[in-house]
């Protein structure tokens, strides 16, 4: 009899709390501040290109091989605006693919690439590939969204 009792007073305790549950499209949680989406890349705001030099290191590291990297001569180099002699032509991540395990950010010899708190991509082929443009978008919104600076000081790249 006390055990039945106690199930009661313990269901009704329950009863009276403030449901968790969360109606998702319409309502979410606030991501944590350490949460790791997919990679993106960094804008260098000095002098206006990616720190990205596309020597394609994240991509021989990458263990689901999601990334796609190629590199071109820097025409600011040529033009004396710059110090780095390469820089990115294309990189797309198969976000579909990707495992988000930040193996990408931590091989980065140039601090090129981080983690944003991008999350909900879900969609068909060529939705789910972004190019240059929008994962340099997606680093700048999350930059945007966490209230920080464009980017860091530029360092000397040769």
């Amino acid at each position: 009899m006390i055990g039945v009792l106690k199930g009661l007073v313990q269901t009704w305790k329950t009863h009276w709390r403030k449901p968790v549950t969360v109606q998702y499209p319409d309502e979410r949680l606030p991501l944590q501040p350490r949460y790791m989406g997919f990679p993106g890349l960094i804008w260098d705001q000095a002098i206006g290109e990616p720190f990205c030099t596309g020597c394609q290191v994240c991509m021989r590291y990458c263990p689901t091989q999601c990334m796609y990297v190629t590199m071109q001569d820097n025409p600011k180099q040529a033009a004396g605006e710059s110090k780095r002699r390469k820089i990115v032509e294309t990189f797309t991540i198969d976000i579909s693919r990707c495992i988000s395990c930040a193996i990408c950010v931590e091989v980065c010899n140039f601090d090129a690439i981080e983690m944003t708190h991008a999350h909900e991509r879900a969609g068909y082929y060529p939705d789910v590939v972004p190019d240059l443009p929008q994962l340099l978008k997606m680093s700048e919104d999350f930059r945007a969204q966490r209230g920080q600076k464009p980017a860091r000081e530029t360092r000397d790249v040769l």
